[in-house]
């Protein structure tokens, strides 16, 4: 339905704005909502998506700042450097952004790939605080790797690591992998610097990660590909309306439990 990039990022815009606009994505189940910077740029009935977001739906944004992944070493993938990551900090102030959202993965249980992603996360993490934003902290484990809970029991060691190097007034969330072992994170759900910790759905179907989720007390979701499951443009806007609710309601009860 598009002859280019410009075409293409319009059709996407629609659907975000779809989604946004839904009587299902509301206050009353959605904390935030996660953009990409074209969508943070871009309006909703003449708003910018995240006063628009933030006034009319009671939900905070949440910019991606990342570009990407580097190759893997070491058992992970890094980060790539982020250029004009200050210049987009500053925008992401102006349009009224909470936070920002990186992400990079973990491939085994590698102690030495997995404490650098850690710190690479958390180095950035700081100079997205200094700009008195919440950056999320997604290091993500791959939920296909055989040593899953290895892998696990080595990140949460370094997350901890880091946590307690901040300051008092240095906040962070996290984004992590649904682990293996059920309660596995609520370590890091009660430390004092950090605000919130999501789950990811890793490409679980959204049955499987609702059910992984419900597992994990006071662990929330921060799902993409399952929250969207099922959905379609050529829907009506009572069946597309119908799909998302259930959808939001089905993973708001399992964050929840």
């Amino acid at each position: 339905q598009y002859k280019n990039d410009e075409e293409m990022f319009d059709l996407v815009h629609q659907m975000r704005t779809r989604i946004i606009r839904s009587e299902a994505f509301s206050e009353e189940f959605i904390l935030a909502a996660i953009l990409f910077e074209k969508t943070m740029d871009s309006k909703i009935e003449g708003m910018m998506t995240a006063d628009y977001l933030w006034e009319k739906k009671g939900i905070v944004s949440i910019l991606k700042v990342d570009e990407g992944l580097a190759d893997q070493e070491d058992g992970v993938q890094l980060m790539k450097d982020i250029k004009g990551l200050d210049n987009r900090l500053n925008k992401a102030v102006e349009r009224n952004i909470f936070g920002t959202k990186m992400r990079s993965v973990i491939k085994e249980a590698n102690e030495k790939g997995i404490k650098k992603i850690v710190d690479q996360q958390f180095d950035v993490g700081k100079e997205i605080i200094a700009k008195g934003l919440v950056p999320i902290i997604e290091p993500e484990v791959d939920i296909n790797i055989a040593d899953k809970k290895e892998a696990e029991e080595i990140l949460k060691i370094e997350i901890l690591k880091n946590l307690d190097r901040l300051e008092k007034d240095q906040l962070v969330m996290l984004k992590l992998t649904i682990p293996e072992e059920e309660a596995f994170y609520t370590e890091l759900i009660n430390h004092p610097q950090v605000m919130r910790v999501v789950a990811l759905s890793g490409g679980h179907s959204r049955e499987k990660a609702v059910d992984l989720l419900s597992r994990n007390p006071e662990l929330i979701a921060s799902f993409s590909r399952a929250l969207l499951e099922g959905l379609s443009a050529d829907q009506s806007e009572s069946e597309f309306d119908q799909v998302l609710a259930k959808s939001v309601k089905k993973i708001y009860q399992a964050s929840i439990t």
